[in-house]
């Protein structure tokens, strides 16, 4: 079976992942493919492309990333960097797209998934959609691109679902700016029957309905009371000093994690927000920076092997506990890297 499905119909270019059994993960060829087609399609009588996935479980759930895991045991660290390039630049390439690329996301949207359905310029989700950026369960922080939707977040959400890996149902994904509208699955085939034979992006208008408010709205004032704090540790001690089982989830969420990985996930939001010129490629440059050293230096194969090769949930992170890193370990992680090294600095 063809882990991708591309076609083309009355001039609209149609890519499907087709690897329902394995969540629709990509494939670092799955990557490749998806970037040449979408190079070719710009000199070629396209209008609109379509991007969705088979399978109701999950439009993709992230990068496959076993690859990566072997790599960093055999010390061949420079997969993972080329990797993460190149999938970063078809990240950057999605974002930039001149003509209208809709995705259509159900089931789970997660990492490498929010990579390449969230930064398109129409973006779909329906009542099975929940999209998150779980990265620093595995050692690495929020990347393809997702820092930048992170950081411009309100209510200092970013550095709420960047810690916790909380998942978003449709309404707060929406209210985030992960996802544009929120359309009934029931209504996903004959709309993009639609799509294909008028080739006007005007008519996902015709289907758009309110989707029920999400838990995400109602907690607004208590994320941004205990987020806007000025660092990571000090939002940990008024969580604790807090007694509110959203206080209790927020504490288990975020400690469960890497403890690098979700101060340098802090660092970045918030070194991006308060920047003067946000932008996607600013985002995948300090992105970058961390993902290149994750395999070397970071907790990235312990975070792998834990959720996914041995499934024991039990990692033994590099620290253990966010008190316990060095102020001097998340400097390293984001530096900025060498001139010699192909990046994503300006």
């Amino acid at each position: 079976m063809e882990n991708l499905i591309i076609k083309v119909e009355n001039n609209v270019g149609h890519i499907t992942l087709n690897r329902p059994n394995a969540l629709n993960a990509l494939t670092y060829e799955m990557i490749s493919q998806i970037e040449e087609t979408l190079d070719n399609w710009l000199s070629e009588n396209i209008d609109l492309v379509i991007i969705d996935a088979a399978g109701e479980k999950a439009f993709c759930a992230g990068g496959d990333i076993t690859d990566l895991y072997q790599s960093g045991l055999e010390k061949k660290f420079s997969y993972g960097q080329q990797f993460w390039l190149d999938e970063y630049r078809l990240n950057e390439k999605l974002f930039d797209y001149p003509k209208p690329i809709v995705s259509f996301m159900q089931g789970f949207t997660m990492g490498g998934g929010v990579g390449l359905g969230c930064h398109v310029s129409h973006r779909v989700v329906c009542e099975s959609s929940k999209i998150a950026m779980p990265e620093c369960a595995i050692g690495l922080v929020p990347d393809v691109g997702g820092s930048y939707i992170l950081a411009k977040a309100k209510n200092f959400l970013g550095e709420y679902l960047a810690t916790t890996g909380y998942r978003m149902d449709s309404n707060d994904a929406i209210m985030v700016g992960f996802a544009d509208l929120y359309v009934p699955n029931e209504y996903w085939t004959e709309l993009k029957t639609e799509l294909i034979k008028t080739r006007d992006i005007s008519i996902l208008n015709n289907y758009k309905r309110a989707p029920a408010k999400g838990p995400l709205s109602e907690n607004l004032e208590v994320i941004e009371y205990f987020f806007s704090k000025s660092n990571l540790l000090e939002i940990l001690d008024s969580l604790y000093e807090d007694n509110t089982s959203f206080a209790k989830k927020t504490i288990e969420s975020i400690e469960r994690n890497s403890p690098l990985s979700v101060l340098c996930t802090f660092d970045i939001i918030r070194k991006l927000r308060a920047s003067d010129d946000l932008t996607i490629r600013k985002s995948l440059a300090y992105e970058y920076r961390y993902t290149y050293r994750a395999l070397e230096f970071g907790d990235f194969i312990e975070g792998v092997r834990a959720q996914v090769i041995d499934k024991d949930r039990n990692p033994k992170w590099k620290n253990k506990h966010i008190r316990n890193v060095p102020r001097l370990n998340i400097e390293k992680m984001l530096e900025v890297l060498p001139e010699t090294v192909n990046n994503w600095e300006d």
